[in-house]
C-alpha cells in the first residue's frame, strides 16, 4: 500500500486502521458498503495486496479486489491464487465477508473458501472490524461458514463506530 505506515507484526489494530483508510477510498453509494481489506503474509508481516469496494471494474468487493490483485501480481488467474498464497496468509477486512451477493459476482466467503484448496491451505485467519449489517441481503452467515470450514475469525475491536460510519456513507436514511 503506497504511502502507508509500516505496521508492527501482529498489530491487528494497525492493519485494521489501514483497511479503514482503504474503505474511505471507495465511492459512497446507496447500494454498497464501503469496505477495505488487506491480504497479509503473517509470517513475514508483508502486505500481499490491498483492496476496497468498487476499486476494480464491476461491482467488486474489497476482499475480491485483494485476491484479484494478488493473483495478477503472481501472474495467475484468480482461480489459481490458492496455489501461490504463502502458508500464513491472513486477511483483514473492515466488514465481515459477504456470504451472498445481491447482483452477480461470487460472494467473498466463497472466494476465501476457495483458497483452502491451495498447497498451503489458503487463508487461515480473517480479522474482522464489524459484522455486516442486515441491510442488503439479510442476515450474513459468512463468519459462520468460514468458521465451519476451519478458518479462524477474530474480531479487532475499537473501530466499530468509525467503520460503520464509513461503510454506510452514501446510504439513504431510513
Amino acid at each position: 500500500m503506497s504511502g502507508s505506515t509500516p505496521v508492527a507484526s501482529l498489530d491487528h489494530e494497525g492493519y485494521m486502521k489501514q483497511a479503514l483508510e482503504l474503505a474511505k477510498q471507495s465511492p459512497p453509494q446507496p447500494t454498497n458498503f464501503r469496505v477495505g481489506a488487506i491480504l497479509v503474509d503473517e509470517a513475514s508481516n508483508r502486505i500481499l495486496a490491498t483492496g476496497y469496494t468498487l476499486e476494480m471494474p464491476g461491482n467488486t468487493h474489497a476482499e475480491q479486489c485483494c485476491l484479484l490483485k494478488y493473483a495478477a501480481s503472481q501472474k495467475v488467474e484468480e482461480e489459481q491464487v490458492a496455489d501461490v498464497l504463502p502458508p500464513n496468509a491472513v486477511i483483514y477486512t473492515t466488514m465481515e465477508p459477504c456470504n451472498k451477493r445481491s447482483v452477480g459476482n461470487v460472494p467473498c466467503v466463497e472466494r476465501i473458501l476457495a483458497t483452502q484448496k491451495g498447497v498451503h491451505g489458503g487463508i487461515k485467519t480473517v480479522y474482522l472490524g464489524v459484522t455486516e449489517p442486515e441491510k442488503f441481503v439479510g442476515q450474513n452467515v459468512g463468519r459462520t461458514r468460514l468458521e465451519a470450514a476451519g478458518i479462524v475469525c477474530i474480531d479487532v475491536p475499537g473501530l466499530e463506530n468509525e467503520i460503520l460510519k464509513v461503510a454506510t456513507a452514501g446510504h439513504v436514511a431510513e
